[in-house]
């Protein structure tokens, strides 16, 4: 059944301690507390460094069942190798990140913006993906943004990240059998407050998409001054009755 899971980028904030989490909430948590609010989360400390197999089990046992996780690709392997001579990378990627396969959502793959248009580099890296995950690529480079780039996504079922963001155009192309989308923020970036309006179009991607059967994520990254969390409320609110609402103690797993 197709659903909108909606979220943030990451849950550790300092500017979110008593704004978003209540008073005495330790960081270690946080993310029990997260999941009472959000269904989902984008872990995005796997971009900077692999974790430790005990946080990995931590993440997963801290959260309810049904609680999805989308899991950010390391930056050794799209921004260090950029796709490609990978060393093992992505044999020890897997590896670090295998504990949460069971409430795994899509994996992330978010390409630095110095790098342009390659389809042969982009089509055999994900010819390397190891099966029975499902993939999303995030382009930082409005020159990937064409059919040919977008052919070889839908031949993968991988899906092209839409993104509200100052550097890149808003691009609503659906390549997979999912959707994945990120706000970067507008003007003001990572401090920026999406209003109703500025919300409105994409609250209605997430809607037609979800009609037509395929699962929606979308993750909000503009973590400055507590506006993630308060505009993934908005959207949640304003993207309709298939949006997956927040977990509570009792569905948590046994």
């Amino acid at each position: 059944m197709a659903r909108i899971y909606i979220g943030t980028s990451g849950w550790v904030y300092k500017s979110w301690e008593d704004a978003f989490y209540p008073e005495g909430v330790p960081a270690r948590r946080q993310l029990q507390f997260y999941a009472t609010q959000f269904p989902t989360v984008e872990i995005n400390a796997t971009f900077y460094r692999l974790p430790g197999r005990k946080a990995v089990c931590d993440w997963r046992d801290g959260v309810p069942q049904g609680f999805v996780f989308a899991v950010k690709g390391s930056r050794f392997i799209t921004h260090m190798k950029k796709l490609t001579e990978l060393d093992g990378g992505l044999e020890k990627y897997f590896s670090h990140i295998k504990p949460l396969h069971r409430q795994m959502g899509p994996i992330l793959w978010q390409l630095p913006p110095f790098l342009r248009k390659s389809p042969v580099r982009l089509e055999r890296f994900v010819k390397r993906l190891p099966k029975g995950y499902t993939y999303a690529v995030e382009f930082r480079h409005p020159s990937w943004l064409d059919e040919d780039v977008f052919g070889i996504l839908r031949k993968h079922n991988v899906a092209h990240v839409s993104v509200s963001s100052p550097g890149m155009p808003m691009n609503l192309t659906v390549t997979a059998d999912f959707v994945y989308v990120r706000f970067h923020g507008l003007l003001n970036g990572a401090a920026h407050n999406y209003s109703r309006k500025e919300l409105a179009p994409w609250a209605k991607h997430l809607r037609r998409q979800a009609q037509a059967g395929k699962s929606v994520y979308a993750y909000f990254n503009n973590d400055a001054n507590v506006r993630a969390p308060n505009n993934a409320r908005t959207l949640m609110e304003m993207a309709g009755p298939d949006v997956v609402g927040p977990f509570t103690a009792l569905d948590r797993a046994a």
